[in-house]
């Protein structure tokens, strides 16, 4: 099936390279979704743009796809589930939850000439970045891009209930299940505690396992297709 692959704050699309053929291999469509305003220089962008660019891409699938959101584009996935909960299989939820109707999108870090640059390592000692060695980090720094404002304090507006029957598979790297289902039941992810179908899947990486397991993080994702999308594809 098609996978739809929408990266995080301060990566563009070149972000999945290594997850590509390892969903490849195991028999699905894996389509990267190029974010207006992440990569692309346009700092003009709006969280608006990219959500006509993630509605486009399921528009273009072949079939539902599932729709992979990872850390903040977990709210661009969910609100593509809003715009689309007919139109695709299910969402998986990498690392982030999906912001509430009225919220801003990304307001966590500071803007400085219209954008939101990476801010350095310090906010994400700890479990996010702990399997990221000094020349990782290196790398990741180099190619991050800034975030438009536009994007970062867009709001997030939800208007179609049926997303709460649409199929949520959470991918838990830096947390534990158990400790994302502590959080739901706390009343830190209201959307969530109100969707009907939620699966959880532990995987042992920090908050960027696109860099460190890709191929782990290929099968999280796979085994995240609904039974009747898994079985529906060979692997090559």
């Amino acid at each position: 099936m098609d996978i739809l692959l929408i990266a995080g704050l301060w990566l563009d699309a070149s972000a999945w390279d290594e997850v590509v053929p390892e969903l490849t291999a195991l028999g699905h469509r894996p389509v990267p979704v190029a974010l207006p305003g992440q990569g692309d220089g346009d700092a003009s962008a709006t969280l608006e743009d990219q959500v006509r660019a993630v509605l486009a891409a399921v528009d273009a699938a072949e079939g539902k796809p599932l729709v992979v959101g990872h850390s903040a584009a977990a709210s661009l996935a969910w609100l593509a589930a809003d715009a689309r909960p007919g139109g695709v299989a299910g969402v998986a939820l990498v690392g982030g939850f999906p912001g509430e109707d009225g919220k801003a999108y990304a307001d966590f870090f500071p803007v400085a000439d219209g954008v939101v640059a990476f801010p350095g390592w310090e906010p994400f000692e700890g479990p996010d970045a702990a399997d990221l060695d000094g020349p990782a980090r290196e790398r990741f720094a180099a190619r991050a891009v800034p975030v438009p404002e536009g994007v970062a304090k867009g709001v997030v507006r939800l208007t179609d209930e049926r997303r709460f029957g649409v199929p949520v598979a959470l991918v838990c790297p830096e947390f534990t299940p158990a400790r994302a289902k502590e959080w739901i039941a706390a009343g830190d992810s209201p959307e969530l505690a109100r969707a009907r179908h939620v699966t959880y899947t532990d995987l042992d990486s920090g908050h960027w396992p696109m860099f460190t397991r890709p191929r782990a993080f290929a099968r999280a994702l796979a085994d995240a297709c609904p039974p009747a999308a898994q079985s529906a594809v060979t692997p090559q």
